[in-house]
Formats: C-alpha cells, sequence, structure tokens
C-alpha cells in the first residue's frame, strides 16, 4: 500500500483558493452569456455555479430562471431556451421554434449571446491585472544587478551554464526582468546566452532539445537568481530541523563537509540527501556546532533563511491609476501571446502533451500554501484569460465552435441544421470529457510517481 505525505492544511488552503478564483472567473463568463441572452429576449431557464447532477445543494426560481449552486465545483452553466448546448435537450428542440427561443434570434444577437462570456473573461483579466498593478506596483531585481550571478540546475549545467555567471543578454538582447527569460527559451526557442564569467564575456549555445527538456523536467526554474545564505529566520514545528536542533539565528556552514555559502547549493544538498542522515557545522553566535539531522522523503529541512533583500538592488515601479491602465492591457497581451505559443509548440509535436497536460489537480497546486492576496488575485487574471482564450477555439462545445458555425451562417445564409448542430456539439463534449478525463488521469498518476 502507497501511503502519500499529505499536509491537508495547504491543500485546504489551496483548495479555498481554487474554488473562490474558478467562482469568480465561471459566474461572470456565465454572466456575459446571461445578460446578453436577456436583453434579445431570450429565455433563460437555468444559471448555475457549479454543475449539479442529480440534485443541486440549492436553487431558487426568480421570474422565468432557476438560480443554483452545484455540488460539483469544476464550472457552472446558462442553460438558455432552444440553444444546443451540453444539456442536449432533444425533447425541446424537436418543437417548432418559439419567439424566446436562442435559435429564433437572428444571427448576430445568437453571436453576440455566444461570445459574451469570452468578452467578460478578457475584461476580468484586464481588469484585475490593471488594479493589482495600481494596487501593489510591481518590485525585481534587475538582470544586470544580479550581485551574486545566477544559480544553475543540472540542465542549465548541461548546456555550460556555470554558478556565478552574470547574464549579459539572450541572443544578443538584454532583459531587464529575469522571469521572461525561461519564456523566451522555451516559447521563443533562443540560441544562445551571452554571459560575464570571471570578467570575461562567454557565449553559451542553446541545443534545439533544450525547451522540450525543460517542459519534461518541469525545470522552468532552471537558472534563477543566487543569493547568500545568511542564516536561519524560523524554524519549521515539527520539523527535522527542530528535531535537530537547530534554532532561529543559527548560520548552517557547511553539509556534509561541503560549504554553503549560498542558499541554493544548501537546498541542492539537502534534496540530494533525502531519507539520509547529514552532518552540519553551525554557527551559533561565537559557537561553532557540530549537528545531524535525518532528511525525510520530502527532502526538506524545514528553515526558513534570513532575508536577502538588502544585499540587491530592486527596482519599484509604482503607477498611478490611469498608468495603471495600460500597463494592465500590456500584461494581458504578453499573457495571452505567451499561453497561445505555449499551445502551438504542444501542437507541434515539440514537447510530448503527456508531460505538459494537467487538470484541476495542477491548477490547484499553482496557489500559494498561504492565503496570498497578490498571487492570488494574479493567478485569477491569468486564468480568465486562458479561459477565454481557450474558449474561443474553434471546437465544437465550446463558445469557439458554437461562433465559428454562426459566422459560417451570416457569411453563407445558410444555417446549420438542428440535426448537424446536434451531433457536432456531441462530438464535441465527447472530445472534451475524454480529454478532461485523461488529464486527470495523468495527475492522479503523477501524485503516485
Amino acid at each position: 500500500m502507497i501511503f502519500l505525505a499529505i499536509n491537508w492544511a495547504e491543500v485546504g488552503v489551496k483548495a479555498g483558493q481554487f474554488i473562490l478564483s474558478f467562482s469568480i472567473i465561471v459566474i461572470l463568463h456565465e454572466l456575459g452569456h446571461f445578460l446578453p441572452a436577456r436583453w434579445f429576449k431570450c429565455r433563460v431557464e437555468k444559471f448555475y455555479l457549479f454543475f449539479n447532477p442529480w440534485f443541486s445543494l440549492f436553487k431558487k426560481k426568480i421570474g422565468e430562471t432557476e438560480y443554483g449552486l452545484g455540488w460539483v465545483p469544476f464550472g457552472g452553466y446558462v442553460k438558455i431556451s432552444g440553444m444546443i448546448d451540453e444539456s442536449m435537450d432533444k425533447e425541446q428542440m424537436n418543437q417548432p421554434p418559439k419567439p424566446y427561443e436562442f435559435r429564433s434570434k437572428p444571427a448576430w444577437q445568437r453571436l453576440i449571446i455566444m461570445v459574451g462570456g469570452v468578452i467578460v473573461n478578457l475584461i476580468l483579466g484586464f481588469l484585475i491585472y490593471a488594479m493589482t498593478l495600481w494596487y501593489w506596483g510591481e518590485s525585481y531585481v534587475p538582470t544586470n544587478k544580479f550581485t551574486y550571478g545566477i544559480a544553475t540546475d543540472s540542465l542549465a549545467q548541461s548546456i555550460g551554464l556555470r554558478d556565478g555567471d552574470k547574464l549579459v543578454s539572450v541572443d544578443g538582447e538584454y532583459i531587464d526582468r529575469f522571469n521572461k527569460i525561461p519564456l523566451r527559451v522555451i516559447l521563443n526557442g533562443a540560441k544562445t546566452f551571452e554571459v560575464e564569467r570571471d570578467g570575461k564575456p562567454v557565449t553559451i549555445s542553446i541545443p534545439e532539445s533544450f525547451a522540450a527538456d525543460l517542459i519534461h523536467y518541469k525545470a522552468i526554474s532552471f537558472i534563477d537568481m543566487r543569493v547568500p545564505f545568511l542564516g536561519l529566520d524560523s524554524i519549521a514545528d515539527t520539523s527535522a530541523a527542530m528535531k535537530a536542533g537547530l534554532r532561529k539565528g543559527d548560520q548552517i556552514l557547511t553539509v556534509n563537509n561541503q560549504p554553503v555559502p549560498f542558499y541554493h547549493t544548501f537546498r541542492q544538498l539537502i534534496q540530494k540527501s533525502k531519507e539520509k542522515t547529514i552532518a552540519m557545522q553551525v554557527l551559533r553566535g561565537t559557537d561553532t556546532l557540530q549537528l545531524n539531522a535525518a532528511i525525510p522523503k520530502t527532502g526538506t529541512l524545514g528553515v526558513y533563511p534570513i532575508s536577502w533583500a538588502d544585499k540587491f538592488e530592486v527596482k519599484e515601479v509604482k503607477y498611478g491609476f490611469f498608468e495603471a491602465i495600460p500597463a494592465g492591457f500590456k500584461k494581458s497581451i504578453e499573457t495571452l501571446t505567451s499561453y497561445w505559443l505555449q499551445l502551438k509548440l504542444i501542437f507541434s509535436g515539440k514537447v510530448n502533451t503527456n508531460e505538459s497536460l494537467g487538470s484541476v489537480i495542477s491548477i490547484g497546486k499553482m496557489f500559494a500554501p498561504v492565503w496570498d492576496w497578490q498571487q492570488f488575485w494574479a493567478l485569477t487574471a491569468f486564468f480568465s484569460l486562458v479561459l477565454a482564450l481557450m474558449n474561443i477555439l474553434p471546437i465544437p462545445g465550446l463558445d469557439g465552435g458554437h461562433a465559428l458555425f454562426t459566422i459560417y451562417e451570416i457569411i453563407s445564409g445558410r444555417k446549420p441544421s438542428d440535426k448537424f448542430m446536434e451531433y457536432a456539439q456531441m462530438v464535441g463534449m465527447v472530445l472534451l470529457l475524454g480529454l478532461m478525463a485523461y488529464a486527470l488521469g495523468l495527475d492522479i498518476f503523477r501524485l503516485f510517481k
């Protein structure tokens, strides 16, 4: 029997953020369909947050519409009379069209109803980015201000990068925001890194297969900022560090006789020592101690380092209300472009779909283990934009599929038959449900891997 070490408190916090984030996104998405449907005098039979097979947690009919809360927290829906959707209500579709039904409305009105959800998600993502930039601003260490150079993992070292290298440019272009460099490599196929090593310029060639390797090993942070390991700010309760006798303010000098002046060096050594006992030389005040710690299979010691922020030149960018609007728009465009390029990379066959695909489990893991409003809103904006992009794809069963058939009708003057739309919806739903089940299966497999 396999037992998974699970921190249920962290799982609960992540699940709470995930459900709240997607509730906001889904309600507003469905409102994007609901409002134009009502404006064009369509009857909306149901408006639900979450799905409600067999029963609902709550429902109340107001006017012609039943508002409810389902028990499967993975989405939501509006049921518009006379529209072929996931409900597959064939009985209604076999009757003559009624004036209040979706299918009785002009094509241009149906198109607006169909794309309303996507438009709302685009606006939501943009507004969240703009408002968070206005409220929090941005802060980062510019790439050319990395005092101690970069920290590298084994993949970065395999192409010739080294700890302490100072990154000068990528393909001859200086990139001020360091977090954009991995995307430049993965999405734009960067060919070279130019670094400064021991005061001398060095050019590192990037193999064609490197982007696929980064995705395969999920090593997006193959290079990072190298920061000094100044000492311990706190110790996690019941951790290996607590059991070993480490205290706040201690400075770990060596692990298994290897110096650890930088935090990433320390972390790598701990990770390599899973289920082993390590020997540490520790400075406590003016005393040097020898302590041993048994590292659990999670590969963590349970210590939090003293902040290194004052060792670097941090660039603070503040936005006024009107400045945040174009900045939020620019960030939205960059997010959509980046995600679209990732989709192209997957569909091109350059990366293994099994390694790139994820379900709600993968999404939930992206949230912070503690409630972090700044990260929460950043992820909500990101997912809102991603949902808009995915929904507008011309696939039957998605808003984009319905919109495609409606555009065809507007251009050709011929409306696809209800029977054709039923079959297209059925095929689309089977494909989408199959893909969701496959992604969920992959995530469950990864949990036990």
